[in-house]
């Protein structure tokens, strides 16, 4: 790519208005371009493999397939696909399971458009990127769900059986049924799609 040709990205978030604004401030100056938007995780999927842009601008709550479960099935088929994540949540296992992904960049979804044009300049050039806010907030982690409780209630959110789930995380039904119950318990909550809700709603998955 030269100097003169615009950094090529993928905007994925499920809320649209903020989506089209922030596409239309961060494509102003000519240095960006928008070749593609997504309302969820499997659209953002696709659009990666029509287009494969410079960087993948992604949320990291979205319906049908959440920003991490997008990224994980990109960068299993495109590990060289530079990732920059937005987020409103900042949990600390959260952020540690982003890079660990392979997630070279992670800012809130309510810095300015000029910071997050910048670090995708930053992203593109090879640079990694964490915004002090993210790291600050990630710290503070008040989640009483183990990495494990809180993947089987991820993967209760998307409707999955325990079976399915047990297939999809190489563990035994009852070991699931396991966690499930300590995260109902946690949770003080009675079924485990209302665990699922509960963790969700309080920023814990």
């Amino acid at each position: 790519m030269s100097e003169a040709d615009p950094i090529r990205i993928i905007l994925a978030d499920d809320e649209h208005l903020l989506r089209a604004a922030l596409s239309a401030v961060l494509t102003l100056d000519g240095t960006i371009d928008v070749v593609a938007q997504a309302e969820n995780g499997k659209e953002a999927v696709t659009a990666t493999r029509q287009f494969y842009p410079d960087v993948l601008v992604i949320d990291l709550e979205m319906p049908e397939m959440d920003g991490l479960e997008a990224v994980k099935s990109i960068l299993l088929e495109t590990p060289e696909q530079r990732v920059l994540m937005l987020t409103r949540h900042a949990r600390q296992g959260v952020l540690r399971r982003a890079l660990k992904l392979g997630v070279q960049a992670f800012m809130s979804k309510g810095a300015d458009p000029e910071e997050i044009a910048e670090v995708i300049r930053k992203v593109n050039n090879g640079q990694r990127w964490i915004a002090h806010d993210v790291l600050e907030a990630s710290v503070v982690d008040d989640s009483p769900l183990t990495e494990r409780e809180a993947e089987v209630l991820r993967e209760t959110r998307e409707g999955y059986s325990v079976k399915d789930i047990a297939r999809r995380l190489h563990l035994a039904p009852g070991t699931v049924r396991n966690y499930l119950s300590y995260a109902t318990q946690k949770t003080a909550t009675t079924t485990r799609h209302d665990a699922a809700r509960a963790a969700r709603d309080r920023g814990w998955l």
